[in-house]
């Protein structure tokens, strides 16, 4: 389908996702339609609250029992409280709904991935103004290495923004977990609070649409390609455009369907503990590198490569800045000796050529 053909298509409304690691149902499909133009408001709350990259701290309350032992397909919706000290110092405590959220971490976590809900009018004033059911990006287990896998993850978002604005921006948030059932604090780590869909979708003048089988003709060229190297620049293989597993896509007014990633934690950059690779793939271990992106020339791909250039020394910056320096110094330099390695290869026109123009999907 051509990028002007989804100019005219019906809205999409479904969640879809076709994985290459996790199993995900698949729903009927509809088809996409141009977006409105009236996202001012979107925008406006948006930029408020992840215009700032400073951490922020907060209490989130619940029931930490019954939270844990929500892991099965039934979508439960739990009474919690949200709290922070306002300028003042004043605790502010903000009514919320929780639900746990994902496929591998909610089966294997010690404490779930969640989402939040927001009462709309209760947080207006606040810094969580306008915000309405974000994910958060929390602890897999209540140790330091788990907590920094969070930040890991955190930065690769933080890195994509470097390349372009199609991405979910992101803040680093300080959670204290109290159990309502014992008042006792259980652990205090870390979270990513992330960029709702529709915040994006107005940065971009566009709208999400949750379509199964996007191909690269379907895909503004130059987006499309950065999707896939940044993929690879981070050695992640748990993606799929055409199924939308960690992957959505936006178009805007111009018909351009853009893809942008997410959920970076099985990738080799993070090389978390608990990450795999498909058996099916030619790698075995989350660190080797394997292209999976879309296939084109390599003048199509110079000026990709020539951005990933021109951006290096601002990505390595964010890992000297003061949310990079919450990761520890072994895990930065470690992280950033393993980027040199793909920038070694991308100005190698041979080794550019064999691991990248060579093994890319049609």
């Amino acid at each position: 389908m051509s990028r002007s053909g989804w100019m005219v298509l019906a809205a999409a409304l479904i969640t879809i996702a076709a994985p290459a690691n996790r199993a995900s149902a698949q729903k009927e499909q509809k088809k996409p339609k141009a977006p409105k133009s009236d996202t001012a408001k979107v925008k406006s709350y948006a930029t408020k609250f992840f215009d700032s990259e400073t951490p922020l701290a907060a209490i989130l309350t619940t029931n930490i029992d019954r939270i844990r032992h929500d892991k099965g397909k039934t979508i439960v919706w739990r009474a919690a409280t949200w709290s922070y000290a306002d300028s003042s110092g004043k605790q502010v405590v903000l009514p919320l709904k929780i639900r746990t959220r994902g496929i591998w971490r909610l089966k294997t976590c010690d404490f779930p991935p969640l989402r939040l809900n927001f009462a709309g009018k209760s947080t207006k004033g606040g810094p969580y103004a306008g915000l309405d059911k974000p994910k958060l990006v929390n602890y897999c287990r209540n140790d330091d290495t788990y907590e920094q896998y969070v930040i890991q993850e955190a930065m690769l978002y933080r890195v994509y923004n470097k390349l372009t604005d199609a991405t979910h921006r992101g803040r680093l948030i300080k959670v204290s977990y109290v159990d309502s059932a014992s008042g006792k604090v259980q652990a205090v780590r870390y979270a990513n609070m992330l960029e709702e869909p529709n915040a994006v979708a107005a940065r971009l003048n566009g709208k999400n649409i949750q379509q199964i089988g996007a191909r690269k003709g379907d895909l503004d060229p130059e987006h499309g390609l950065l999707f896939g190297v940044f993929e690879y620049f981070v050695a992640n293989t748990d993606f799929s455009i055409n199924g939308l597993h960690n992957a959505e896509l936006y178009i805007k007014p111009d018909g351009n369907v853009v893809p942008v990633p997410v959920d970076f934690d099985f990738s080799g950059a993070v090389n978390a503990r608990y990450a795999t690779v498909d058996p099916s793939l030619s790698v075995t271990h989350v660190r080797d590198r394997l292209f999976r992106g879309y296939c084109a020339s390599a003048d199509e791909y110079a000026p990709i490569f020539a951005k990933f250039n021109e951006k290096k020394s601002d990505i390595y910056a964010l890992y000297h800045d003061d949310v990079g320096k919450l990761l520890k110094p072994d895990v930065v330099d470690q992280t950033l000796k393993y980027f040199d390695d793909f920038y070694r290869t991308i100005n190698d026109k041979r080794a550019a050529k064999r691991e990248i123009l060579e093994n890319c999907k049609d």
